[in-house]
């Protein structure tokens, strides 16, 4: 297993992380198979999207900003409630298959860290099989 080391620079961001989960693929010389990738944190997630235009991230961002607002009157005593919602929306884990020593994607795709209570310091974690 290795780790990604991630710095998020806003409270809710997403961050394309593909070219470091496929240079985690390319060092593990796996030619055909599967990549795990998990997110050991309760406010933020992964996702695949697109990753040619910039402006889809921040749609989805501001989409989910009006979806679930920052302290809405939700129970949970720490404030970030939106952010553990908004975390479950996206999940934990991500599967790519590997061909060719490459991450598989349709055109446009792209892996993406889904901070929702940032700035912080994460990880990400990928498994090669």
């Amino acid at each position: 297993m290795e780790k990604i080391s991630i710095k998020t620079n806003h409270r809710a961001e997403l961050l394309d992380i593909t070219d470091k989960v496929q240079a985690i693929v390319s060092k593990g010389r796996v030619k055909s198979g599967m990549c795990f990738i998990f997110c050991p944190h309760t406010t933020a997630g992964l996702t695949i999207n697109e990753n040619a235009d910039p402006s889809v991230t921040r749609d989805i961002t501001n989409t989910l900003k009006k979806l679930l607002p920052e302290g809405a009157g939700y129970s949970h005593s720490e404030g970030n409630s939106d952010s553990h919602i908004k975390s479950s929306l996206f999940g934990s884990s991500l599967s790519v298959i590997v061909q060719g020593g490459s991450l598989a994607f349709g055109t446009w795709q792209g892996i993406y860290f889904c901070e929702s209570d940032g700035p912080r310091h994460r990880e990400v974690w990928v498994k090669i099989v």
